[in-house]
């Protein structure tokens, strides 16, 4: 356990330097790291969750255990859980929404390629589900308190799975920190609640955000091959 920890330390101190190194090269603030280095802690500490996925590892544990009450009534963590969904399909719907009005082809695109990453990231998440069949911690033990009953399976979180993929494309087609910034404390904010309701571990979240961004990334990759004389990617 402790040589597992110690692993997981040094992971964790070569994340931070790769952070200090991408957010501020040149004195630069970058906000085109922030979604890399998301992924990057994501998927190490996801990583080191995978293998004890079905047999649940401690940490996660103790970890829901902490942050779950046993009456997880805070109207704060309901509402970011509560707005994973319909966020998820009323941002992209509202910019195709404003560029038919408008005949803006390039906010077209970016509608486009924000509805297909969350469609590949829901599609994604519901695959995995059916592969790990992690059951959710309140199925599990009883002294971990969910909000309400849910039957479905636990890794990775769908709610972050959603927002995250949300929030990187976003980053990835504005590249203006004062969007990139609140869509990701949004897409924290939502993690953090699924912990708290007592739906998901670490793992689930941590798996769930990796999904996400790898679904915005891999959306804008099909952009740019299937239309590549699309207005929005121009200056990409």
């Amino acid at each position: 356990m402790q040589r597992r920890e110690s692993k997981i330390l040094k992971r964790a101190s070569g994340i931070f330097k790769y952070m200090y190194k991408k957010l501020f090269r040149n004195n630069m603030y970058n906000t085109k790291a922030i979604s890399h280095i998301w992924l990057l802690c994501c998927l190490v500490i996801a990583g080191s969750c995978i293998q004890t996925c079905q047999a649940q590892a401690g940490w996660e544990v103790k970890m829901v255990r902490g942050i779950n009450p046993q009456n997880p009534s805070s109207t704060i963590w309901r509402g970011f859980s509560s707005t994973a969904k319909p966020l998820s399909v009323l941002i992209p719907t509202g910019i195709m929404t404003v560029a038919l009005i408008e005949k803006d082809e390039s906010a077209r695109y970016k509608a486009i390629e924000i509805g297909t990453s969350i469609i590949v990231a829901a599609a994604t998440t519901t695959v995995l589900k059916q592969l790990v069949k992690r059951d959710r911690p309140g199925n599990v033990y009883a002294d971990i308190y969910p909000d309400k009953p849910d039957t479905d399976y636990s890794f990775p979180s769908g709610h972050v799975s959603v927002s995250f993929a949300t929030a990187a494309s976003l980053s990835i087609q504005y590249k203006k920190w004062y969007i990139t910034i609140p869509a990701y404390l949004w897409g924290t904010g939502v993690a953090y609640s699924r912990m708290y309701l007592g739906q998901h571990y670490p793992g689930d979240v941590l798996m769930g955000a990796a999904t996400g961004i790898g679904s915005a990334y891999l959306a804008h990759w099909l952009n740019k091959k299937i239309f590549p004389q699309s207005p929005s990617l121009k200056t990409k």
